[in-house]
């Protein structure tokens, strides 16, 4: 298939869903850990192609989402220094913290700015000599190694007023850590198609394994959804687990090897705080210790005040798949887009935010 139209073809739509309608019996859990996924099972209406014993659920998928409340509230204490600019990507403004969000500090004068890139921020800092940027790193393996090739490009051009807070998480130790838990059963995994592209399979072989499950790469439009979803039907009838690439137009075994370069140039892992599942060690990206003058933590020291989750939000049990956003009090009513109470309503990526879209 070559042309956008073809990944949405009725006729093939039709024939994946009959094949995967064969397998019935056993109630089978499949999640997918990636918000572009959840997105694209919503919005082509992928759940209701499958039979009623094949159950997907949506995992931590989303980088703003599983964000921790700390590392909000340390982004709220870094905008409120004088003299400073913020850089984020536009979906980190309405996440609240526990006092307030980047959007309010902005409107009442701090100075916040979305970008589209981590080179605009760059480009603030080259315009701004007499303030500090600090770009807000947050994302997965996708966006990471654009932002350690800036952070890279400041050192090299001596910049001296630019600095990053990195949040930078890992998929595959927190596709573990879930595993780990066993509050849910997973039987398979739809892998993320984005962060594969850099990653490759290598990243996952210890979930298959380690743990016997089954790992699909996956695209993200229809067709690729239910492929990925029958190739995972037809290892867990074998009792096989492996590592099968079903987003093959973009992902190789072994990833994007000058960005993996890149990744290892200026960041090291370090334990991070995932929103929903607490500390995950080696599950996050800091900067090695050649790039401390560009680490906005070292070079602000900052100490939030005590940091408290929404009261009666359920999003670190949605990121964790234990519940669905409906289950929880708030949703559709005292939170949604406008107002939300946690970041599963803020980013496009969110769980609660795909629910309220396609599926209220």
């Amino acid at each position: 298939m070559k042309y956008i139209d073809e990944f949405r073809e009725k006729s093939i739509v039709k024939n994946l869903a009959s094949q995967i309608s064969k397998f019935s019996g056993l109630q089978i859990n499949l999640m997918e850990v990636c918000g572009t996924h959840t997105m694209a099972i919503f919005r082509s209406g992928i759940k209701q192609l499958l039979p009623q014993n094949i159950n997907l659920i949506s995992g931590p998928g989303c980088p703003v989402c599983v964000t921790s409340q700390s590392d909000i509230d340390s982004m709220l204490e870094l905008a409120s220094i004088k003299n400073l600019i913020i850089a984020t990507f536009g979906d980190m403004l309405k996440v609240p913290g526990t006092k307030s969000s980047l959007e309010k500090i902005r409107s009442s004068g701090s100075d916040i700015r979305a970008v589209y890139s981590p080179l605009d921020a760059l480009e603030i800092a080259k315009e701004n000599k007499n303030k500090e940027v600090v770009f807000l790193a947050v994302g997965f393996e996708t966006t990471a190694p654009i932002i350690a090739s800036v952070v890279d490009d400041a050192r090299r051009l001596k910049i001296k007023n630019f600095s990053v807070y990195c949040c930078h998480k890992l998929i595959p130790p927190a596709m573990a850590a879930l595993l780990a838990t066993r509050e849910i059963k997973i039987h398979g995994f739809l892998c993320p198609g984005h962060v594969s592209s850099i990653i490759g399979t290598k990243a996952y072989q210890f979930i298959a394994k380690e743990f016997k499950i089954p790992c699909v790469i996956s695209g993200f439009e229809p067709t690729d959804i239910l492929e990925t979803i029958l190739m995972l039907l037809k290892q867990i009838a074998k009792n096989a687990a492996s590592v099968e690439i079903q987003y093959k137009r973009a992902v190789r075994p072994e990833g994007n090897i000058p960005a993996q370069e890149m990744l290892k140039r200026v960041f090291l892992p370090c334990d991070a705080d995932w929103r929903g599942l607490g500390i995950i060690p080696k599950s996050g990206l800091q900067l090695n210790p050649a790039y401390d003058k560009f680490d906005a933590r070292l070079k602000f020291q900052i100490k939030p005040s005590k940091t408290t989750e929404p009261k009666n939000c359920l999003c670190g049990q949605v990121l964790r798949g234990v519940k669905t956003p409906v289950q929880c009090k708030l949703f559709a009513k005292a939170c949604n887009p406008e107002n939300p109470y946690g970041p599963c309503m803020v980013s496009s990526e969110g769980t609660c935010s795909a629910w309220y879209k396609y599926n209220r």
